[in-house]
Formats: C-alpha cells, sequence, structure tokens
C-alpha cells in the first residue's frame, strides 16, 4: 500500500553519543530537548479542561496531572542527585510528582494523599524547568563521545524518560471522555480500514541470537540493554501479520471472556477485578463494535491489530490451542509439523525475525513501518507495512512476548537511576518488542527493553508462534541477586533475623517499664539490627508518656529493622531514596524468598535464600514501603510517635534541610532517632552542607556538634551511645563501623 500520501511528522533522531564537533553535538542537543518537551506539551495541549488532569480513567495509574509535572522533575531530581545544581525550583511539585508510575506496592496511588498542584502551576514549573535544562546545555563542559558519567548523558536520560511518559500519558488519555480531547493536526489519526487479510504462519529458521547493546554503539541506552547473552532458537513458525481486530473477534464472540480455562490464574483474577468481556479500548453501540483512539471513536476497524494486555494475548493462544487438530493446517501448516502450540513469541525469537528489518531508527530516513511518529496518532492496517516476509515487526502496536524482563550478564546500574529496570527484575513484568506508532527516540531503536504488568495497557498487540519444542525459548532466569552493595546488605539485614521471634516479645504496645524488653543479651551481640532494635524500643519505654503507634524508618534499606520493630508499632512506613532495596523488603512482606550471592573466597560462592518467619511475616503487614528523598519527603509522611534516620544523613545532599523540618513530622514528646557515621563526601554532599568533619572559623566542627546545634532548639538529647557495626564482605573479611547512635525527645510545644 502506498504510505506517501499521508502525512508525516518530522521526529528528530536521537543524538549519537560521538561525533567531531563539541559545538554541533551541543546543537543537536539543544533541538533534541527542546523537540521533545514540545511534543509533551503538544500531547498534554489535546487535555481542553483542568478538570480531566484530575481524573483517573485507569485506577491502577496516577491522575494525568502527576505525570503532566513528573518529567519536569526527573531532570531536577537527577541534576540534583548528580550534584550539577544545588536548589530546588519548587520542592512542593518535586515531591508529589517524583515517584510513583509502575503501580509497584510501594507506589501510593491513594489520591487523598495528594494536594495536587493546579495546571498552570505545574505549567509554570515546567517553563522554569525548562530555562534551567537549556542553560545547562549552553554552558555544561562537553566531551566526545559522551558518556555515562557525563552530564550530557543525564540530560539525553531526561529526554529519553520524557518520550516514555508521552507515551504511557497518551495511554491514559485514551481512556478519558473523548470530550475532555480536541484533535488538531499534530496528531492525525489513520482513517484507512478494509477487510483484513488471512493471517498464516511462516517458517523462521532455528539460529543463534546474541543479546545485549554493545557498550561502543553510538546511541543512548538503558541499563537492562547491556551485558551479553546468547540462546539457539530452534525452528519455528510465526504468524505473517499481528492479531487482527478480527481474529480476535472470534475469541470474544466464543466466550473467551467467559471461559475461564483459558486464563492464567493471574488472567482470572485480573477478570474478577476488571469485569472485562472484550479489549479495554472496545465498546459496544447498538449492538455494534468500535474502537477508541486517541482522539476519536470509530466501528471497529476489522484489519487493525488489536490492542490487549498480555493475559488476554494469552488467553487468545490457548484458546487456538482449544479448536480442533484442523486449526494449525489453515494457518499454513503441514500434518507433520501440526505438533505444536500457539504461544507468544519469546524475546529472543522476535530478535529473530527483526533481522528482516533493515538498518535501525538512526540510519534510516524513513521508518520501515507506523512507528516514530511518522505516520499517524493511532495504529493503522497490519497489512499497510511489510518487512521482510512479515508486516509489523517494528511499529504499529508493542507486541507482548512470553519472557519477563532481566539483566543480561554484566548488567549495571546507572547511579543516579538505580531503580529504573531492577525494580521490574520480579517475574512480573514481560517485555514489549517492537515499538508502536507513538513509539520514538530509544523505544524505537532495536536494542530497547521495556516490560509492563501483564496486566498494564499499553499501545500493545501480538502476533503468535508456533514451534514443535514445548519449552519457551527463553534465557535462564536470574533468579539470584548478584550486585555487591544489595547481596551484602540483604546478607547483613537478614542472615541471622530467623532467631529474632525467639528473643523479641510479640506485642504491639510496651506498656512502661515491662520486664520483657530485656532481651538476650548474647543474643544482641551477635546481630546489629536487634541491637539497635533493643537500645531504641527501650529508650522510647523510659522516656514516652503514652503509647508509641505510628514510626517511620527512614533509610530503611532491604527492610530489616522494620520487620523487627513491626512487633512494638500499629504502623511503621519504611523509606528508602532507591527501590532497589525496597523491593525485597516488599517481596518478604508479601511471603515470597529472595535469593542472593556472597562470596566466599577467590572465586568462590555462597548461594543464600530466606524467607521471613511465618510470625515475622504476619507482623509485618502493618509496615508500608515508600519510595522518597529525605530532602523532599512529601507531607503525608507526618503524625508520628517516632522516627528514624538511619545512615541517611551521610547520604543525604542536604541532610541539614531535613533536620530543619523534622519536628513538624513528630507528634507531641515524639522521639528523633539518629544513626550516623557522620563520613560525609563531596561524591554525595557537597561540602558546604556538610555536618561538621570540617573547621569553621578555624576550630573544629564534629557531625555531633554540628547535629546538636540543628536539633537543640526543638529537642532534648536523651541517650547517646556507640554502637558496633560489622559487616561481611566475604567468609574471612568483614568491615567494622561504629555509628554514633542519638536519640531526641521533641520539646513541648515544638512541633511547629
Amino acid at each position: 500500500m502506498d504510505t506517501n500520501k499521508y502525512n508525516e511528522v518530522s521526529e528528530p533522531k536521537s543524538p549519537t553519543l560521538m561525533g567531531d564537533s563539541v559545538n554541533g553535538k551541543r546543537a543537536e542537543l539543544k533541538r533534541y530537548f527542546k523537540a521533545t518537551w514540545q511534543r509533551y506539551d503538544s500531547l498534554f495541549s489535546l487535555v481542553n479542561n483542568d478538570e480531566a488532569y484530575y481524573q483517573r480513567p485507569e485506577r491502577l495509574r496516577h491522575p494525568l496531572i502527576f505525570y503532566f509535572g513528573h518529567t519536569a522533575c526527573f531532570y531536577i531530581n537527577k541534576l540534583i542527585l548528580g550534584k550539577y545544581i544545588d536548589e530546588r525550583i519548587n520542592p512542593r511539585i518535586e515531591a508529589i510528582c517524583a515517584v510513583g508510575v509502575d503501580e509497584m506496592s510501594w507506589d501510593d496511588l491513594n489520591s487523598a494523599h495528594y494536594d495536587w498542584p493546579a495546571v498552570d502551576e505545574v505549567r509554570v514549573y515546567r517553563q522554569q524547568v525548562f530555562t534551567v535544562v537549556d542553560h545547562i546545555i549552553d554552558t555544561m563542559s562537553l566531551v566526545l563521545p559522551i558518556k555515562q558519567n557525563s552530564l550530557a548523558w543525564i540530560i539525553l536520560m531526561g529526554c529519553e524518560h520524557e518520550r516514555i511518559h508521552i507515551e504511557t500519558s497518551s495511554v491514559i488519555m485514551r481512556m478519558l471522555p473523548l470530550a475532555s480531547l480536541t484533535p488538531n493536526e499534530c496528531w492525525p489519526t489513520c482513517l484507512q480500514t478494509d477487510s483484513p487479510p488471512n493471517n498464516v504462519l511462516m517458517p523462521v529458521e532455528g539460529s543463534v541470537i546474541k543479546f545485549g547493546k554493545p557498550t561502543s554503539d553510538d546511541s543512548f541506552g538503558w541499563d537492562n540493554e547491556y551485558g551479553c547473552a546468547t540462546l539457539a532458537l530452534d525452528d519455528f513458525h510465526a504468524a505473517k501479520y499481528l492479531v487482527s481486530n478480527e481474529e480476535f473477534l472470534g475469541f470474544v464472540e466464543s466466550g473467551g471472556y467467559q471461559n475461564t480455562f483459558l486464563w492464567t490464574q493471574e488472567g482470572q483474577q485480573w477478570l474478577a477485578y476488571s469485569e472485562a468481556t472484550m479489549p479495554r479500548f472496545w465498546l459496544k453501540q447498538s449492538g455494534e463494535y468500535w474502537q477508541r483512539n486517541l482522539l476519536n471513536e470509530m466501528p471497529l476497524p476489522l484489519d487493525w491489530p488489536v490492542e490487549v494486555n498480555y493475559l488476554e494475548a494469552k488467553a487468545f493462544c490457548n484458546w487456538k490451542n482449544s479448536l480442533d487438530d484442523k486449526a494449525l493446517s489453515d494457518n499454513g501448516l503441514s500434518d507433520k509439523d501440526n505438533q505444536g502450540l500457539y504461544r507468544l513469541p519469546s524475546e529472543g525469537e522476535w530478535l529473530s525475525l527483526r533481522e528482516q528489518v533493515e538498518g535501525d531508527l538512526l540510519s534510516w530516513q524513513k521508518a520501515p513501518g507506523n512507528i516514530n511518529s511518522e505516520y499517524f496518532a493511532s495504529s493503522c492496517p497490519i497489512n499497510m507495512f511489510s518487512q521482510g516476509d512479515f508486516y509489523d515487526i517494528v511499529g504499529n502496536v508493542w507486541q507482548w512476548t512470553e519472557s519477563a524482563i532481566d539483566g543480561f550478564n554484566g548488567f549495571s546500574v546507572h547511579p543516579l537511576y538505580d531503580d529504573f529496570s531492577t525494580p521490574t527484575f520480579d517475574g512480573k513484568h514481560n517485555l514489549i518488542k517492537g515499538g508502536s506508532w507513538i513509539s520514538t527516540g530509544n523505544e524505537a531503536m532495536q536494542n530497547s527493553r521495556y516490560a509492563f504488568r501483564r496486566h498494564f495497557f499499553q499501545h500493545a498487540g501480538f502476533r503468535y508462534v508456533v514451534s514443535k519444542n514445548e519449552n519457551v525459548p527463553n534465557l535462564a532466569d536470574n533468579h539470584y541477586e548478584t550486585d555487591t552493595q544489595v547481596c551484602r546488605q540483604l546478607h547483613n539485614h537478614f542472615e541471622q533475623l530467623n532467631s529474632l521471634s525467639a528473643s523479641l516479645p510479640n506485642t504491639k504496645q510496651q506498656p512502661k517499664k515491662d520486664p520483657n524488653l530485656a532481651v538476650n543479651e548474647q543474643h544482641l551481640a551477635s546481630n546489629y539490627l536487634d541491637r539497635l532494635a533493643n537500645t531504641i524500643v527501650k529508650v522510647v519505654d523510659k522516656y514516652n508518656v503514652k503509647p508509641m503507634l505510628k514510626c517511620l524508618d527512614l533509610g530503611c534499606n532491604v527492610g530489616g529493622l522494620s520487620f523487627i520493630l513491626a512487633k512494638y508499632y500499629s504502623s511503621i512506613d519504611a523509606v528508602d531514596f532507591s527501590a532497589r532495596y525496597i523491593q525485597y523488603g516488599v517481596k518478604l512482606q508479601q511471603g515470597e524468598s529472595i535469593r542472593y550471592v556472597m562470596p566466599r573466597e577467590g572465586e568462590l560462592t555462597d548461594f543464600h535464600e530466606f524467607t521471613l518467619p511465618i510470625e515475622l511475616q504476619e507482623q509485618s503487614k502493618n509496615i508500608h514501603f515508600s519510595q522518597g528523598d529525605i530532602g523532599n519527603l512529601k507531607n503525608i509522611f507526618a503524625g508520628y510517635d517516632v522516627i528514624i534516620a538511619q545512615n541517611t544523613l551521610e547520604q543525604s545532599y542536604d541532610p541539614a534541610l531535613f533536620l530543619a523540618h523534622v519536628h513538624q513530622r513528630l507528634n507531641a514528646q515524639g522521639i528523633l532517632v539518629i544513626i550516623s557515621d557522620y563520613q560525609f563526601t563531596e561524591e554525595v554532599t557537597d561540602k558546604t552542607k556538610w555536618l561538621g568533619g570540617q573547621k569553621i572559623n578555624g576550630e573544629n566542627l564534629t557531625g555531633f556538634e554540628a547535629l546538636t546545634a540543628l536539633l537543640s532548639n526543638n529537642f532534648t538529647l536523651v541517650d547517646e551511645q556507640e554502637v558496633t557495626q560489622i559487616i561481611k564482605t566475604n567468609t574471612r573479611h568483614f568491615t567494622v563501623v561504629q555509628p554514633h547512635l542519638t536519640i531526641w525527645q521533641l520539646k513541648e510545644d515544638n512541633r511547629h
């Protein structure tokens, strides 16, 4: 089909990392930043009333006002974290719109907890951020090639992050009432539809697939793309076309949504929750099926790809397998081939198909499919863009796979975005491949790897494959955490936690002078967190005059201290800056086991597995894990009887800012517990914001002296002591740390 007659949108390509001219590269970065920003504004300009920004058409996502501010906040938060700037623009917006976009267990989706900003306030904020970033691009030091430790990489990261949210925000807009959206020429819907072609299965030869983006690649990449792996594929057959609306209609009209035996257990749970009877973007009017696109409704275009979540795609494949023996041969297989099952392709099988597409985004003069926003602001017929023997290997809609996302060998996180990928390495996020009509930048590239919850709606459909091998050809799951820093924390938090239930009293509220609070001293000598919890409990019991019910554990890490203290407090908010750590606390709380490795000696490694003891798991239901920045906590973190800040001051870019306001988060006579070694570094905290550890006016100022000066107006010091922490690095090597524990009580009438 001739696609030249359609209006094409000019979308700039992602800047390359290399180049001969610094000035030329700076101009290229600036064009890409501005184009990305303008495209985001253009999308949100489709919303024609401010009330729509606060609606939640998808119950598992934030309202649009969050996403409108989120991408701008991302720039500021990363620039502060990297110490490229030292002042926030709008702390309130930057706290509210910072995290909470993937419906993780630690994402707070309760709108009652948010005082959302006005739309105009966010518009002003976005312009302020634009000015800051634009100036940084003009003035920053730039060395070529751009590397991951350079400021230019952070600018690219912000651009690609915003392009992701162009897509995810458009999905939410697609769920808004049409009356809330006003179309414009920048977002043209495809108007072409006809009878669909008959989908047939095409043979694909087995091959050895290499995974991983080379570090020498000349384009920006997310952490999960790098590393390497190989996988041998057997011969298989793949559908020539994406599954069309007409093909999926057979499943719907045969009672596919009512026949629960076709659905996985997870799929059945989703059906009960959603009460779905057809794809999310279908509707029925006067007995006829219609489709909702981003900006219009139209009679169901039978030759367009169906758009569903993984669970629906999986049920469709199971339905195909439930049909009679004639099904496979009708799709182009001979009797001797009629031994396979319909299923979704693996990541490796999609990569095998991808070899039929010439080039990649940076080399395309014109996109070979409905991708990069070059054609439509909607999907289009499944037989419009041929690519080798197939259609729509890339573009039109994303394609669900049978592969859960994980890291390749050699995977490592970026230090300024350490939880982009790792929270999705949980077996619950499946990869989508190929991009959609709105995918641009990194999303449109061959090596991109994006994964979503299986019930998630994206502009995503699927194609099916058939192979004789019953096993899905996936890379082996990485069941064991191997990141050295994370493994060390897991080991030192949980190695001896199994014995806690025998040593700590089982009570939510401790009466004053309860003799049971005297924990076995021999056991305490063996476990740092156990000793720490015991000290906190005893001191709080000594000084409180009312029950201590609500606790905030800042710097909770993987959750060890929170699990111990869950015996004593009816509510614990466990907060950490990084979801890399939080995810393990959540897994344990949900009854899952965690696995990790620890070095023994030389090349020898020990493998560990830990599951929270049943009694602690039951008690842990009162813990709510959240991601947060102590330098800019949301206002909802308030009303506590006890606040614990463990090893967070020295990991903060502005520790004094937290201490200046922490009293406002405590109830009357509340307790503040600070655990710190005062080892501030310029890598984390600008030297002008250190708490001690330097000479002021020629005199030594220690961390404790600086802490006392900041807290003494609002708090009384009630206890201090040195505590010893022994951190295991391998079987015969340990690091000994002696942090300073200080406990402060809020003075009367000093909450404000």
